[in-house]
C-alpha cells in the first residue's frame, strides 16, 4: 500500500499518467512478450493487433485509481479481469513480471514526454500502487480458485475434455458437446457464464472464451461457436476437431448471471451474442419471471436456436415473448433491427424494474447501452458480457 507521501505523488501525477496511459499500455505488451514469451499464449493476438487489449488495461488502471479508496467500488472495477484471469489460470507469480514491464513502460513513455528520466520517487509511488492492485487481484483470484475447486464437480486450472458430439445450428454456427476425459462429475455452471477453451493447434496453445449453452444440470458442457474466416480457434473447431479429440477447459466463470430479483427480464442479443441468452431465459422462467427476448440476426439461415426459442415460447406462452429481427431475407414483417422504436414497444416500464442483459458486437452493445440509459434503465440493471479484452464496452463508449 502506498505511503502518505506516495499517495500525494500519485494524486499530483495521476492526470499526467492518465493522459498517456494508452501509449504506456501499448508499450507495455511488447516488453512483456519479449521478456516473457511463456505468457504470450494467454493473450488473444487479435486483441493486440486491434489495440483493444492495451486500451482495456489502460481503462481498468484508470478506473481503479479513481475507485480504490472505496473497497466495494475497487472490487467491482477489477471483477471482470479477475474472472478472466481465473479462466486463464493466471497465477500470483505472473504479477511481478507484469509489474516490472508495466513500470518500465511508464518510465520510458513519460521520460520521452518530459525529455528527461521520470523522477525516481514518482516511479516508486506508482509501483506501490501497482503492488496494491496486484495484491487485491491475487486475493480475489485465490478465493475464486478455492471456491471452484471446493464445489461439487469443480476443479482448478485446466481439465481435459473430449468432443462427444457436434451439432450444426445455423450457417457458420455449430455446437460442440464436451465431456470430461476422466469420466468425473462437472461443475454446474450458472446460465450466462463462460468457459476458457484451450486448443492445441500445431504445437501451440490458444485460449478462447465461449458461453455455456448447455442446461445447468447437463452431464456435459455445450459451447456454440461461429466460424470466423480469420479465427484461429473457431476455424480449428469447425474444420479440424473430431469426435474424441481433446480440449482443455477451465471451470465455468463470469459475471453475466441472473440477478436475485423477481421483476421482468429483457434479453437483447445480435448474432452469436445469443449464446448466453437461452440459459438466462430458462432460468428466469423457472423462477416465475416474465421474459422478453429481442434478437437480431442476418437472416433465417444465420439464426441459431430458433427451434429452442420457439419451444420455450410454447412452454411459457404467457411469460416468454421472443422477438426476432433480420437485416435481410426472411419474412418482410421481421425485417429490421433492434433500435429505440423496438425497445419502446417491448421494454417494460422502469417502474417494473426490468433487468436487461445484452451481448453482441461492440457497436451493437454500445448502442443498446445508450438506448437503455436514455429510457431510464438504471445502470445496475444494464448488464452485459464482453468477449473481447476486459472492459471492452467501456472502451467502445469512451
Amino acid at each position: 500500500m502506498p505511503t502518505l507521501i506516495q499517495e500525494t505523488l500519485i494524486s499530483q501525477t495521476a492526470a499526467f499518467v492518465a493522459e498517456h496511459l494508452e501509449r504506456i499500455t501499448a508499450r507495455f505488451y511488447p516488453l512483456l512478450f519479449d521478456r516473457h514469451p511463456e505468457v504470450v499464449a494467454m493473450f488473444n493476438p487479435a486483441h493486440q493487433r486491434s489495440g483493444a487489449q492495451p486500451r482495456a488495461l489502460a481503462r481498468m488502471v484508470l478506473e481503479y485509481v479513481i475507485a480504490r479508496q472505496d473497497p466495494r467500488c475497487a472490487d467491482a472495477v477489477i471483477a471482470p479481469a479477475v474472472h478472466k484471469h481465473v479462466s486463464l489460470s493466471v497465477r500470483p507469480e505472473h504479477y511481478p513480471l507484469v509489474g516490472d514491464c508495466l513500470l518500465d513502460a511508464v518510465g520510458e513513455v513519460l521520460g520521452e514526454v518530459l525529455g528527461e528520466p521520470l523522477d525516481a520517487e514518482v516511479a516508486v509511488a506508482w509501483r506501490a500502487l501497482y503492488d496494491e492492485l496486484a495484491e487485491r487481484m491475487i486475493g480475489a483470484e485465490r478465493r475464486q480458485y478455492q471456491a471452484l475447486a471446493a464445489s461439487s464437480g469443480g476443479w482448478q486450472g485446466l481439465r481435459p475434455f473430449q468432443l462427444v458430439a457436434r451439432v450444426d445450428e445455423a450457417d457458420g454456427i455449430a455446437s460442440f458437446h464436451l465431456a470430461p476425459r476422466d469420466g468425473g462429475a462437472i461443475l454446474a455452471g450458472e446460465p450466462g457464464q463462460y468457459l476458457s477453451v484451450v486448443a492445441e493447434i500445431d504445437g501451440q496453445r490458444h485460449p478462447r472464451q465461449y458461453s455455456l449453452t448447455s442446461d445447468r444440470d447437463a452431464a456435459h458442457y455445450r459451447i456454440s461457436v461461429r466460424r470466423h474466416p480469420q479465427g484461429v480457434v473457431s476455424r480449428y473447431l469447425h474444420d479440424r476437431l473430431e469426435i474424441g479429440d481433446t480440449l482443455l477447459l477451465s471451470p465455468p466463470t463470469g459475471l453475466l448471471t441472473l440477478d436475485q430479483g423477481d421483476g421482468p427480464v429483457v434479453l437483447i442479443s445480435a448474432g452469436i451474442g445469443q449464446t448466453p441468452m437461452l440459459g438466462l431465459a430458462k432460468r428466469a422462467l423457472a423462477f416465475g419471471r416474465r421474459v422478453v427476448y429481442l434478437h437480431g440476426a442476418r437472416d433465417p439461415q444465420h439464426h441459431a436456436f430458433a427451434d429452442e426459442t420457439a419451444a420455450l415460447a410454447g412452454l411459457w406462452p404467457e411469460r416468454f415473448t421472443p422477438v426476432t429481427r433480420y437485416s435481410r431475407g426472411g419474412d418482410p414483417a421481421l425485417r429490421g433491427r433492434i433500435d429505440g422504436a423496438l425497445l419502446d414497444c417491448y421494454l417494460p416500464s422502469r417502474e417494473a424494474l426490468p433487468s436487461c442483459y445484452f451481448v453482441g458486437p461492440a457497436g451493437f452493445m454500445a448502442e443498446i447501452e445508450r438506448l437503455l440509459a436514455e429510457r431510464g434503465v438504471a445502470e445496475d440493471r444494464r448488464r452485459h458480457e464482453w468477449f473481447g479484452a476486459s472492459q471492452g464496452l467501456a472502451a467502445s463508449l469512451g
